[in-house]
């Protein structure tokens, strides 16, 4: 049985090694999806659904994707098409896991379809694993079934699913979920945790080439390295700055800030180089929080100053007038700023550094390298500009 999780994530060298032809190389899906014409009506999208194996023995697959989140959202901090910025949006999935009623298939939607990045590391490293059936077909027809999928041509919509089991298992033909699954332009990306004789064999391949997705296979227990910086020490510390600059607000005000702090503590248990990366996701737009803290909704004019109820606030804010929480919220604005541009210059320093240092050699074939190959090929179908 499998355990199983999937995530995407950059890492430029691992990539390279990838497109060059390693042994985890990734097949190319056809540009089969036409760019969009015209401007959207709303930011454009891109909707990623996770479906994770939590299954037995790929406890090592569960690490590389915690460990590898916020490298994946940093791959979309700049990403633009025609000239706007993109809304990431992430739902998460587990399946073949005996805890989970063989009724529902043993498949179960954690997140739907969400901006909350600080739930999506919550629930990742909530997930347990409990030996089960994998049922490929099905799980991706009830992420097809229940997520409220952008109907807007020129989103990118994609199905990432990895397993070491047949494709072909559970009630589910994934050869009709696959076909349904392009007619929506939804491309489905399989990662086989195994060798690519056994994933072409087993119907990894084929689910992938009939949903215009990329099949590729990985090492699931290959460790996430790590190469320290000299800049490290203060991006922790710049990360942990950052957290002053939140004013919990309404009913999810303390649980919000209380989840930030403990994925900061997740990441920092998960791999150094995941603190490392989340301090760079918390200095870009995609690390909104508009559901809990102020300074968010405010500037996202989700909260009217002058009308917010006092007891939605914080204690320390509850006595003031308008002009005096504006001049709060301005002030912790300013110095978010601040604190964020500092670790932008520190990630192109960091950046810089390791490219002296780091030798020409194959790249690890980690999750995040494959599953981000499949991203490149589908957004540079959809006309989406990446780093």
């Amino acid at each position: 049985m499998t355990k199983l999780t999937t995530l995407i994530g950059v890492a430029a060298t691992a990539w390279t090694a990838l497109a060059s032809g390693s042994t985890g190389a990734v097949t190319k899906a056809p540009c089969a999806m036409p760019r969009a014409s015209g401007p959207d009506a709303h930011a454009p999208r891109v909707q990623i659904a996770l479906l994770l194996d939590t299954s037995n023995s790929m406890d090592g697959l569960i690490d590389q994707a915690r460990s590898q989140l916020w490298s994946v959202v940093n791959e979309f901090a700049v990403a633009r098409r025609g000239g706007q910025a993109v809304e990431l949006q992430v739902a998460l999935y587990e399946y073949g896991n005996n805890r989970i009623p063989a009724a529902r298939g043993y498949v179960r939607q954690v997140l739907p379809f969400t901006t909350d990045l600080d739930r999506v590391s919550e629930e990742l490293f909530a997930l347990t694993t409990f030996g089960g059936e994998e049922y490929c077909g099905l799980v991706i027809q009830t992420a097809l079934d229940e997520l409220r999928w952008s109907t807007s041509p020129g989103d990118l919509k994609a199905v990432f699913i990895a397993g070491n089991e047949p494709f072909s298992q559970g009630p589910v033909d994934f050869r009709r979920v696959s076909a349904r699954a392009r007619a929506r332009d939804v491309a489905i990306h399989t990662i086989h945790c195994g060798s690519r004789a056994e994933g072409e064999r087993t119907g990894w391949s084929e689910g992938a080439r009939l949903a215009d997705g990329t099949f590729g296979v990985l090492d699931q227990n290959q460790p996430v390295a790590h190469i320290p910086a000299p800049q490290d020490d203060e991006i922790a510390r710049l990360s942990g700055a950052l957290n002053d600059t939140y004013i919990p607000y309404g009913a999810e005000g303390a649980a919000g800030q209380a989840r930030q702090k403990a994925q900061d503590g997740n990441a920092s248990s998960a791999n150094k180089g995941a603190s490392i990366n989340r301090a760079f996701t918390k200095a870009t737009r995609l690390y909104s929080n508009v559901q809990w803290d102020l300074v968010d909704a405010v500037n996202n004019q989700k909260v009217d100053l002058d009308s917010v109820k006092s007891a939605d606030l914080p204690p320390a804010l509850q006595g003031l007038t308008a002009d005096q929480r504006r001049a709060v919220v301005k002030g912790k604005t300013d110095e978010r700023a601040r604190i964020q541009s500092r670790i932008q210059e520190l990630e192109k320093e960091r950046k810089a550094y390791l490219a002296q240092i780091r030798r020409a050699e194959v790249a690890p074939e980690t999750l995040d390298a494959v599953m981000m190959q499949g991203l490149r090929d589908q957004a540079a179908c959809r006309g989406f500009a990446l780093q």
